[in-house]
């Protein structure tokens, strides 16, 4: 277990956890209806080269909501922005998933010079390149969610945007992600240092909750030396 702690962000009541006692600073975002636990595996090995910050977003974990009740990626955007401001983080690695992707992608564009790599796993830049079958399943959730509703009409990200992003990005999807296909390329190749990596035999988010698969495509776009890193058990569940 890493030190439990609290923030405030915009008004909002935000917790996080910090592994790891030496290294670069990494950020995990997790994704909508989510929290920080979902990265309980990768961050097993990550805390033992980095110093780790595992976030809950508003209204999420243990976070308070937003006080209006409504939910906007500019927003995520702008608590990451205070969060890293307030915490005086240094050029920090980005790994985000799904709306977390999507916050660090926003965050990266209006502020480049802040972060030195962005992991955007299971990003989408509009709500439409959401394939049929992950779109059907959204809307089966909670209709009246504010959540729900901000992925249902939210993002719309531009080229233009994405082109403002300096740091080097890997853009990560699963090889059966509800994220259209053309979409990640999309992003990796609006950004100006993009690479696209596609986990075979994932869907949008097996290779990032309560998994390992995360960990090698960072260590090796950090170089980081696999073999100098102990194996954690723990039972998968």
């Amino acid at each position: 277990m890493g030190a439990s702690m609290r923030v405030t962000t915009n008004g909002i009541s935000t917790y996080y956890e910090v592994r790891g006692k030496k290294g670069p600073a990494i950020i995990m975002l997790h994704g909508n209806g989510e929290d920080h636990t979902i990265f309980d595996r990768a961050v097993d090995y990550l805390e033992q080269k980095f110093v780790v910050y595992l976030v809950d977003s508003r209204g999420h974990g243990e976070s308070s909501p937003p006080v209006n009740g409504e939910y906007h990626y500019q927003d995520l955007a702008d608590d990451l922005e205070a969060f890293i401001r307030k915490l005086e983080i240094r050029e920090p690695i980005i790994i985000g998933f799904s709306d977390g992707a999507i916050s660090a992608l926003l965050f990266a564009s209006q502020h480049p010079e802040v972060p030195s790599r962005i992991f955007a796993c299971g990003a989408n830049t509009r709500p439409e390149t959401l394939k049929g079958m992950g779109m059907a399943l959204l809307k089966a959730r909670k209709k009246d969610d504010p959540r729900v509703k901000m992925m249902l009409t939210e993002p719309n990200i531009t080229a233009d945007e994405l082109s403002k992003i300096t740091c080097p990005v890997l853009v990560v999807a699963g090889s059966r992600d509800c994220v259209k296909r053309e979409d990640s390329e999309f992003i990796a190749n609006s950004v100006q240092d993009g690479t696209l990596c596609i986990m075979k035999r994932a869907d949008h988010s097996s290779y990032i909750v309560h998994s390992t698969r995360i960990v090698d495509a960072v260590f090796r776009e950090c170089n980081v030396d696999p073999e100098s890193v102990q194996v954690v058990y723990r039972f998968a569940r």
